[in-house]
């Protein structure tokens, strides 16, 4: 079964919205490459369209009503907003579903040492990486640094333009004959991963004076001393800022498009939707890429406790009314998926695969080998979804995460359908996922885009 590549039909109005929507795309991947700095760029985003706190309107004792916008944040980490719809909470809500962690490398709690007159900050990985993609890249890091007097400081160094950069070193071809026989999970160590940070020593100082002239710098600009790691979250991303890819500008290259690719069309479509009659919601969690574990991921009860809070403020609470509204509501879990690469063909079934500029790609079913762990949506609920994208224009394919034996995935989809709602997966199809550096297609990007608006006014 043979879909159309989106890009066949666009009209020079429509090649004009799709790549000023990829131009605010790029801007939001370099302004938003942490979990943290996702979320702050969201509020903003949310904010300047009206949308307001929860906890404001809480605290104020109003009431919310038909067009109102909220949003209620966990640990700056975790976002949902809401637009309240015409009809009951009770009937459900219509809802977007992204995350905004990425794969990456965090920086331990006791990270730096030297040694040879090196200084290296100590690494933990992150997510699904392959370690020996993350050597001898320009680096950049990014996170907060917690003070005991409660005070709390942005960290940024790298992405400036004017700042250093960070690496991992690997070992020259020369001397690599043992390393190259490895596995390749095996030819870098996870305890390998070691940020090379400086290697000027500090005058004066006679043992470990690189790592002192690394703290006297980090005292310097942050008020920041060794100790103060311990309650620091610094992630470790690559350097360098999301760019067209190809001759003809068709792609955006850049680190952390899984899945803040999904983040960003579920975010733009729930901002650019009004006037709605079923409430709109769109989620942008945290801790996917390590199981939505924690009080920031899927799995806790922060969606479920922010709905609470609406139907208090939409008339009166009852944990019944809690549980019919979760159940009456319909989600599409906005989440990647991985785009066929001929390069690779061996790992794909061909027909079952997703492909670059055929639209937003749905996977009924994601999980590994066996279907273990996935959310297999009901094929009524599918053609709702169809019938919706069809009625209006949005290009989309449907796909699986492999062959059935090689491997898979998961997403937060099967965690929403706990609760009995209908859940499907859909996005945007990546090659090199989780690789430092993604690709996704342009036009695939405008679809997925399109087919959220869709689905937040219509299902």
């Amino acid at each position: 079964m043979e879909r159309e590549n989106a890009w066949k039909k666009y009209t020079d109005k429509e090649m004009s919205e799709l790549n000023m929507l990829c131009e605010e795309y790029k801007i939001f991947l370099d302004e938003g490459k942490t979990e943290r700095m996702c979320l702050k760029l969201a509020v903003k985003m949310a904010e300047a369209a009206g949308y307001v706190k929860l906890d404001d309107v809480i605290k104020a004792g109003k009431k919310l009503k038909k067009g109102d916008k909220v949003y209620n944040v966990c640990m700056e980490k975790t976002i949902a907003l809401f637009e309240i719809g015409d009809m009951p909470l009770e009937e459900g809500i219509n809802i977007l579903g992204a995350h905004i962690d990425s794969p990456r490398m965090d920086i331990k709690q006791n990270p730096l040492y030297e040694d040879a007159d090196f200084a290296y900050l100590d690494t933990h990985y992150y997510g699904g990486i392959k370690k020996y993609q993350w050597v001898t890249l320009p680096l950049a890091i990014h996170g907060v640094v917690a003070f005991t007097d409660g005070t709390v400081k942005e960290v940024h160094i790298g992405d400036d333009e004017e700042d250093p950069v960070f690496c991992i070193s690997d070992l020259l071809i020369h001397l690599s004959s043992e390393q190259l026989e490895k596995k390749a999970n095996k030819v870098i160590d996870g305890e390998g991963l070691d940020l090379l940070c400086g290697s000027m020593p500090l005058k004066g100082e006679e043992k470990n004076a690189v790592k002192a002239n690394c703290l006297k710098l980090l005292e310097e600009k942050y008020g920041m001393k060794e100790e103060d790691f311990m309650s620091a979250e610094l992630e470790v991303v690559p350097a360098g800022k999301a760019r067209d890819l190809g001759f003809d500008r068709s792609m955006v290259i850049a680190y952390g498009q899984d899945d803040r690719v999904c983040a960003f069309t579920s975010l733009y479509a729930m901002l650019k939707v009004t006037d709605v009659k079923k409430t709109t919601c769109t989620l942008l969690v945290d801790k996917e890429e390590i199981g939505s574990v924690g009080a920031t991921g899927m799995q806790s009860k922060f969606f479920e406790n922010t709905v609470a809070e609406l139907i208090e403020l939409t008339g009166d609470y009852s944990e019944l009314k809690l549980k019919r509204c979760l159940k009456n509501s319909s989600m599409l879990s906005s989440d990647v998926s991985a785009g066929f690469d001929p390069l690779y063909s061996s790992a794909f079934d061909k027909k079952n695969a997703a492909m670059f500029g055929q639209g937003m790609v749905f996977n009924k079913f994601t999980g590994a080998r066996g279907k273990s762990g996935s959310n297999d949506a009901n094929a009524e609920y599918v053609a709702r979804v169809r019938g919706i994208l069809e009625g209006n224009n949005v290009s989309y394919q449907t796909a699986e995460l492999g062959k059935v034996d090689i491997g898979g995935g998961g997403t937060i989809a099967y965690i929403l359908s706990l609760y009995g709602m209908e859940v499907i997966d859909c996005g945007v199809a990546v090659l090199s996922m989780h690789a430092p550096w993604e690709i996704t297609s342009k036009a695939d990007i405008y679809e997925t885009e399109k087919g959220y608006e869709a689905f937040l006014k219509e299902a």
